[in-house]
């Protein structure tokens, strides 16, 4: 069996993608003899290469072996850029087959026939997933994703800064936090993580501090947006405030949510709070893990934070679609997401479960679970989720104020929407 586990570098040129759009579909169908063959897009849910190229090179020779004719190709991609692959490769019926997809990208997908249901692959395993798993993969009462991680995010502290800043109780609300702000700078630190960039997702950034202060990006009917109401007003004034008196780095606006190369990663920021447990691995090996501390999701008006699905989609134009299912119903076994736990830190979407960290800060990740929303799903949610990181950079760097940022978000945002009905 020859390896076929690869990573695709980060810039999008025209021979990568060319390469990319003749994935779908690569096996001969027009042969029952002829060996299948089923291309996987994966991300770097495995923080740690390593780890990552030894666990689906192992998922890969253990399908291959119990699935002899079928020829499994897991092609690695990158987070940066990953909407506007995506979109390429569905519009011109082509891709993986399977891929990774998490809640609030599902919708547009479906809503344009790119994505085929896997109810048959789900439904007979259904009973053994977490509460919210397979209803956040689920679109009009159809499951289109197999939930392989369950993730969670919440604060985490770095014990150091806080101490040389006088702050004996780690800031578990907005008014600690700007509280304790002006004490962490006057000890040169910033004070809280921000990912700025218009390439960061808002799920790890604004929309948890929108929640927090009681409000939804979109209307219960999903046919308007409600941020540029009074809580995304009080949330983005919070944001704001903290940037202007320099408790969030400037290096901020350049911050897609890693942590490695980081302010934060680099032990010049007090806190964060949509850290997951593979951040708090990470900034061990800087801070010294006597100096990381994991608390429960922040409190504003409300305690919230974020924590999904992540599930394995098939493409529509996939003429694979049996192989497919096989390797899906592989994927969501015991074995697999036991293994995919213990090597990601995430964890797995099923209630029968048998790994457990031996990591001391486990178990206050997943008591923040019960804190967990899974983001808002709409088929229009990642073109608006631009529309407003744009905004949200005009207002902390002072082009704009925070109510003329989000209202001109909105109108994009309501324009689409409007388009779209």
């Amino acid at each position: 069996m020859k390896s076929t586990v690869r990573r695709i570098a980060a810039p999008l040129t025209a021979l990568v993608l060319a390469a990319a759009l003749s994935s779908c579909g690569g096996g001969d169908s027009g042969s029952s003899s002829a060996k299948k063959s089923v291309t996987l897009w994966m991300y770097p849910v495995i923080a740690d290469q390593a780890t990552s190229d030894t666990y689906w090179k192992k998922v890969e020779t253990d399908f291959e072996a119990a699935n002899s004719g079928i020829d499994l190709k897991i092609e690695m991609q990158p987070w940066a850029n990953r909407e506007e692959k995506l979109a390429a490769a569905f519009s011109g019926k082509k891709g993986p087959d399977v891929l990774l997809m998490i809640p609030d990208q599902i919708p547009q997908y479906v809503k344009s026939g790119s994505l085929a249901p896997v109810d048959d692959v789900v439904e007979p395993e259904k009973d053994k997933f977490l509460p919210a798993a397979v209803p956040g993969l689920t679109v009009d009462g159809k499951i289109y994703g197999a939930p392989i991680y369950h993730t969670v995010t919440t604060t985490m502290y770095n014990k150091t800064i806080l101490t040389k800043a006088g702050i004996s109780k780690p800031p578990e609300t907005w008014d600690e936090i700007k509280a304790a702000a002006p004490k962490v700078k006057a000890a040169g630190f910033s004070m809280l993580d921000y990912a700025a960039s218009p390439e960061a997702t808002l799920n790890l950034s604004f929309y948890p501090l929108l929640w927090q202060a009681g409000g939804k990006v979109f209307a219960d009917d999903g046919k308007s947006v409600t941020f540029n109401q009074a809580p995304g007003l009080e949330a983005l004034t919070f944001l704001k405030g903290l940037w202007d008196e320099g408790a969030i780095s400037k290096t901020a606006l350049g911050s897609v949510n890693t942590v490695a190369d980081s302010a934060l990663g680099k032990g010049q920021v007090a806190m964060a709070y949509t850290s997951v447990p593979s951040d708090a691995a990470t900034v061990a090996k800087t801070w010294g893990a006597g100096n990381v501390e994991i608390g429960a999701p922040l409190t504003g008006k409300k305690q919230v934070g974020y924590g999904i699905p992540g599930g394995l989609v098939m493409n529509a134009a996939s003429s694979n679609t049996d192989a497919a299912k096989k390797f899906l119903t592989f994927m969501i076994q015991p074995a697999q997401l036991d293994a995919l736990s213990k090597a990601s830190g995430y964890y797995s979407p099923r209630k029968d479960a048998t790994y457990a960290s031996t990591d001391p800060n486990a178990a206050k990740f997943k008591d923040a679970l019960q804190y967990a929303v899974p983001g808002e799903a709409n088929p229009s949610a990642r073109q608006i989720m631009s529309f407003l990181s744009t905004e949200i950079q005009a207002v902390l760097t002072g082009k704009k104020q925070p109510q003329q940022g989000l209202d001109d978000a909105a109108k994009q945002a309501n324009d689409l929407l409007s388009r779209q009905r």
